[in-house]
């Protein structure tokens, strides 16, 4: 029986009071719903350390060196000159040598000394060593790219370096290390490099469990899918997929791996959100939602197990890998289970609640297309339910044949193999379609957030 158009307006008041109280309250749902995120306390690095716990030339870090640049070299007149009044440099060869460096490792040297002045009120930040022309350093450096920086204060207190390395951290530097008792040595990654552009994501072979417990990879997962998440009261919930926030089926990237003491295996790009603690407890409002760069071994995360719990699980190894695909899904609830591991659907910005709010739009205006064609959508993703719940009632159907995801990839009894058959007007018709960028949304957001919110927000 069809609803009447005074059922329906009803129904639309009361959307519009909810959403009235929503902008008042400004607070989303995920774990630990309506409790305030603490503030993380720094804490001074030892003599030796080195962050992230990779090789400073580790995708995971500032990635491979590209080559020495000279004055003559063409890649010279891509260096930027700091000339940044809070920053002492050192330049004892008088030639500005060390005011020399990449946009990026300029831009972190900046955030880094602004954070001494507040640390320190009076202290400046000192450059001892930035770009070399003179070959003082072994081959490799990225000292020759301008991609590394030796600092220390200003006033040389080396009781305060633990501190100044943790400072650098929290700057953006993408490798950071105790290396003398007299310097910090801190580095970038390439300004070019795919692994500092904007979006957080998963592979594409990452798999999510849809209606009836099947597993779906994210290269074959289609907006109105409901994927397993946890809801804002801690409970599993087969959640609507809005939209893609990242989705580029040709990007290769780089991802850190959790490898969990359970065996599950989360990919994920180092400024998503993945939900962490340092004990393993029941309680979800243990686990912040923190950039998976934090992430180390030891720490645990949540895990969905076969017998339908959730409970935590600890981190047994963290590693990189370089695979080709990038995927974010946006659900209702604002997390997913990827292979298995709770996730936030976003990225950038270590505050869920924060994002999850400001993505509020985009809920709201799915749940007005429901009201006005609910009825067709529920036909559809029953159609959709009943077609996966045929294929789990027909396991061995399914392992045999292989299905064909979006991607151009057959997964058969587990394994990917890639499509090499397609007619090249095909293929193009295929990357046309699939292949898209960061949602408009999501780019508009992050705009608005470089304005409106402190540089610290961000993910480095």
């Amino acid at each position: 029986m069809k609803q009447s158009w005074w059922a329906r307006l009803a129904q639309l008041g009361l959307l519009a009071v909810w959403t009235c109280i929503w902008l008042v309250q400004g607070c989303g749902p995920g774990p630990g719903h309506g409790i305030r995120s603490r503030p993380r306390k720094l804490t001074a690095m030892h003599y030796k350390q080195f962050f992230p716990n990779f090789s400073e030339n580790n995708l995971g870090a500032s990635g491979r060196a590209e080559g020495k640049i000279t004055r003559n070299s063409e890649q010279f007149n891509e260096l930027v000159c700091n000339y940044n009044s809070d920053i002492v440099f050192k330049d004892e060869e008088n030639t500005n040598a060390d005011r020399f460096m990449t946009k990026r490792c300029k831009d972190c040297l900046n955030r880094l000394a602004i954070a001494v002045m507040n640390q320190w009120p009076g202290v400046h930040l000192r450059v001892t060593e930035a770009w070399d022309e003179d070959g003082h350093h072994p081959p490799g450096s990225l000292h020759y790219e301008g991609r590394a920086v030796d600092i220390t204060t200003d006033d040389r207190e080396t009781e305060k370096y633990g501190l100044l390395a943790q400072l650098a951290v929290e700057a953006g530097f993408d490798w950071v290390h105790y290396e003398s008792k007299y310097h910090i040595h801190c580095s970038v990654k390439a300004d070019h490099s795919v692994a500092v552009e904007k979006g957080g994501c998963f592979p594409g072979w990452a798999r999510v469990t849809v209606a009836g417990g099947v597993q779906k990879s994210l290269s074959s997962l289609v907006p109105g899918d409901r994927v397993m998440a946890l809801s804002g009261t801690g409970q599993v919930v087969l959640s609507r997929v809005l939209l893609f926030l990242h989705q580029d089926q040709e990007s290769w990237s780089a991802f850190l791996s959790l490898e969990t003491e359970d065996g599950q295996r989360l990919a994920l790009t180092p400024h998503h959100l993945v939900f962490l603690a340092p004990h393993c407890r029941l309680d979800s409002s243990e686990y912040q939602a923190q950039f998976a760069s934090r992430a180390k071994t030891g720490d645990c995360v949540l895990i969905h197990t076969a017998e339908g719990q959730v409970r935590p699980s600890r981190i047994i190894s963290v590693s990189v890998e370089e695979s080709v695909g990038v995927y974010a899904p946006l659900t209702e609830a604002g997390t997913v289970f990827v292979d298995g591991v709770l996730a936030s659907s976003y990225a950038l910005v270590e505050d869920h609640r924060l994002a999850h709010w400001a993505f509020g739009p985009v809920r709201h205006l799915s749940s007005f297309k429901q009201l006005l064609w609910g009825d067709w959508e529920t036909t559809k993703e029953q159609q959709n339910t009943d077609s996966e719940t045929a294929c789990t009632k027909s396991p061995f159907h399914c392992s045999t044949l292989a299905a064909k995801d979006k991607a151009g990839l057959y997964v058969s009894n587990g394994t990917l193999n890639k499509q090499d058959n397609l007619s090249e007007p095909l293929r193009m018709e295929m990357k046309k379609k699939q292949t898209s960028a960061v949602h408009w949304y999501a780019r508009l957001l992050y705009s608005f957030g470089c304005i409106f919110l402190d540089s610290n927000s961000f993910h480095p």
